[in-house]
């Protein structure tokens, strides 16, 4: 199985884990004895952590080595890393791990060895091999590595749409008796007889001319109302919808969960140590 260094598997690492990084945390002993630092990690295709690569400390000599993840105790709080043991005598039948060597079942073999119970023969197929099989190497012990997780409440404003009534528009008719004058000419005949005087009676008999029957006619005429409806534009109508703005102002107790840590006995914590738990 391959195994990848954590920022090849996850470039963005840190924001995986919430801004925190496992690199150049130091590894101390259960003795509160410094002994390397770490320099890397080494994970599987499904992003589980199997090594942590440390740059001892041992006197005046420098190694680096494998660390199964399994045999260590992260504290975040102190920013430290404990190993349950790691002798000068494991270290020493460690293999030297270096940037550029393939970390094959071989290699990974010659690291179980240092670490497993002395005077164990037990052999495994690497066909078959699994992780499970040297579960006290590389399983987290929760109780070695425990994430306290602090919750707060938050007012989280989220908006409904809700129907709240509805305008319909509609028509009708209404009838009315409307009026309107129309001036309107009618023509009549007016006969007058003018009676003469005696001297315009009389008249040279030459020119005189009787007739009988129709001697005039006048046509007379009237005006009669046309009376008809027709339609026009009274007024125009516009329907719309406008969008008023407001703001509604919401408050409510909410909950936060603070730390506390509280020690007991005369723990060898340096004062930096007490400055980053007071921080943390």
């Amino acid at each position: 199985m391959p195994l990848y260094k954590l920022a090849d598997f996850d470039p963005n690492y840190r924001d995986t884990f919430g801004g925190d990084d496992i690199k150049g945390l130091p590894l101390y002993t259960q003795g509160q004895n410094r002994v390397g630092t770490v320099i890397d990690a080494l994970v599987d295709p499904d992003g589980r952590f199997r090594y942590l690569v440390i740059d001892t400390e041992f006197d005046a000599n420098r190694k680096k080595i494998l660390l199964p993840i399994g045999l260590t105790r992260i504290d975040y709080s102190v920013q430290r890393i404990y190993v349950d043991g790691l002798s000068r005598e494991q270290l020493q039948n460690l293999p030297e791990y270096r940037d550029d060597i393939t970390v094959d079942y071989d290699y990974e073999e010659q690291v179980r060895r240092a670490y497993r119970t002395p005077g164990s023969n037990v052999t495994y197929d690497r066909n078959t091999y699994s992780y499970q099989q040297d579960a006290n190497l590389y399983n987290l012990n929760e109780q070695n590595h425990q994430n306290l997780k602090l919750y707060e409440e938050r007012l989280i404003a989220n908006k409904n749409r809700i129907k709240t009534g509805e305008v319909a528009v509609g028509k009708h008719i209404e009838t009315e008796t409307a009026r309107v004058s129309v001036p309107i000419e009618k023509e009549r005949v007016v006969i007058e007889r003018v009676p003469v005087t005696e001297e315009g009676m009389v008249v040279d008999s030459n020119e005189v001319q009787f007739q009988e029957g129709e001697v005039a006619r006048i046509e007379i005429y009237e005006e009669t109302p046309e009376i008809h409806k027709e339609a026009f534009v009274r007024e125009e109508v516009h329907v719309k919808k406008v969008v008023e703005q407001d703001v509604v102002e919401a408050q409510d107790t909410i909950r936060r969960e603070e730390l506390d840590i509280k020690t007991e006995g005369d723990l060898p914590l340096s004062q930096n140590d007490i400055n980053e738990i007071d921080r943390t």
